[in-house]
């Protein structure tokens, strides 16, 4: 008797639940509530594929010029049963939780002496822009960079061809007059009225900035190069080649960092493409005392010491007078 009682109310159970399970078939879906910051503001039937969606647009995969946003929260999920009559709306939620993200647009910007300039698109065309500058020699080429920019807005492009008309910089025009063993040369700015191969007497003393290889001489190169280059290692110590005061001490363009050192009676000494420059503007410096370092700033291809000697701005040859 008892064991037909237990059966009895055994299969009622089975038949509860099955009726239960049917009923909630029949009237309710799985679904998942979605919530941003303890809100429900929707339910999906698909998570996964909402969230990727999300994802993409996180990742700037969405639109073509943005790099990545940022959203205030990720959407959390939790597992639930809805009636079947109410729908899911996975595109309100996407609208609700991207509507208020920052978007982010990568670009690339063109400097000159580490000050912005211009904007382009690619990586690619910030290259064509630079090969240009080079392949026309354009005096301010080391100066010019590429920095990748992040931004919430999009900046103004530039067409290579603008950019490269816009930076280019012309190189300084050289003229010679053939006068037997002299030569004078016009150079398009700084204080250097001309040169010459003879030598002069300088009302001073002169020793070696540096010890090291000649790599071009005065007055070679076929466009009259204004100094003495002389190749050391980088980090070389410079020497005031005489006592004198510093007139110039900072960056020049193709010299890169460059020291004068004015001797008095017009006579200049320079030291340019260094490292560093120690000794500062308008600093009184002995002979030998060492004043700043070898380097390859500015245009140079290696490095070295660039030095000049100028009498009442006209160049002379350092030969005459040491090396």
């Amino acid at each position: 008797m008892y064991f037909r009682t237990t059966i009895k109310y055994t299969f009622l159970v089975i038949i509860s639940i099955f009726l239960i399970i049917t009923a909630v078939a029949v009237f309710y879906k799985p679904t998942y509530a979605v919530s941003v910051n303890g809100e429900v503001i929707g339910y999906t039937e698909n998570k996964s594929q909402l969230q990727a969606r999300i994802n993409d647009y996180m990742e700037g995969n969405i639109e073509e010029d943005i790099a990545f946003a940022q959203i205030d929260s990720v959407p959390e999920y939790t597992l639930c049963l809805l009636k079947k009559d109410i729908t899911a709306n996975d595109e309100e939620i996407y609208h609700k939780v991207t509507e208020n993200g920052t978007k982010y647009y990568k670009y690339y910007a063109i400097t000159d002496d580490k000050k912005e300039k211009f904007y382009v698109e690619s990586f690619e065309e910030a290259e064509k822009v630079i090969a240009e500058l080079k392949k026309k020699k354009s005096q301010n080429q080391k100066d010019i960079g590429i920095v990748e920019k992040y931004d919430t807005e999009l900046k103004k492009f530039t067409s290579v061809q603008t950019c490269v008309s816009k930076l280019y910089e012309a190189p300084p025009k050289v003229t010679y007059v053939a006068s037997n063993s002299n030569y004078t040369q016009s150079v398009s700015g700084g204080n250097v009225t001309g040169s010459s191969s003879r030598k002069v007497s300088l009302g001073v003393s002169l020793i070696k900035p540096i010890s090291g290889i000649i790599t071009t001489r005065f007055g070679s190169r076929g466009y009259g190069h204004r100094g003495l280059d002389v190749a050391a290692p980088s980090g070389t110590p410079i020497k005031a080649a005489a006592g004198g005061t510093v007139t110039t001490a900072g960056w020049n363009n193709s010299y890169g960092y460059m020291l004068i050192v004015s001797h008095g009676n017009g006579v200049q000494t320079v030291y340019a493409h260094c490292s560093q420059l120690i000794a500062k503007n308008g600093q009184s410096v002995a002979q030998g005392q060492v004043i700043g370092k070898v380097g390859s700033t500015g245009y140079s291809t290696g490095p070295h010491l660039h030095f000049e000697i100028r009498v009442n701005g006209v160049l002379q040859d350092p030969q005459n007078y040491i090396y």
